[in-house]
């Protein structure tokens, strides 16, 4: 079965912006390029491809909602760099099964990895700083408590 049917298939009447999980595995590509996936599927955050002769990511539509890809036992060999552009929220990526030979490959993945680690890092650190604000000042406030009590007890000695 090739892929746009399959996608229909899986549609099951609902409309593409609908949908959140994709399986569209042992399915046919033609030419080893997605064919029938675009833009309306705006909600995927999971999209199956085992198995379905693909050797090209260029064809990709931008899923920003995508998270988890399988793209196992295909014959992808390269052009892993669209991902990053065009799932920049991928967490999860197989890759099991393909003819990629070297590592030099798969860097532009390991790039955006480290983009999302530093995003993450500036927002830890703005929270700690945030929180260390807040203890200063409980702080520096039982600070003021303290030196105010101990003006109102030596004021009531004298």
């Amino acid at each position: 079965m090739e892929m746009k049917k399959k996608i229909n298939l899986e549609l099951k009447n609902r409309a593409p912006e609908e949908v959140t999980e994709l399986v569209l595995d042992n399915c046919l590509c033609v030419n080893g390029e997605i064919e029938g996936l675009n833009d309306t599927f705006k909600e995927l955050e999971f999209l199956s491809m085992a198995n379905v002769e693909l050797s090209s990511l260029a064809r990709l539509p931008s899923l920003n909602k995508l998270r988890k890809l399988e793209l196992s036992d295909n014959i992808i060999s390269g052009g892993l760099e669209v991902l990053a552009e065009k799932c920049p929220n991928l967490t999860y990526l197989n890759l099991s099964g393909n003819k990629i030979k070297d590592l030099s490959t798969v860097e532009a993945l390991m790039e955006m990895k480290m983009r999302k680690m530093r995003r993450k890092m500036k927002l830890v650190h703005l929270k700690d700083m945030k929180r260390r604000r807040k203890r200063r000042m409980k702080m520096r406030m039982k600070q003021v408590q303290k030196l105010e009590r101990e003006k109102r007890r030596w004021a009531s000695h004298t």
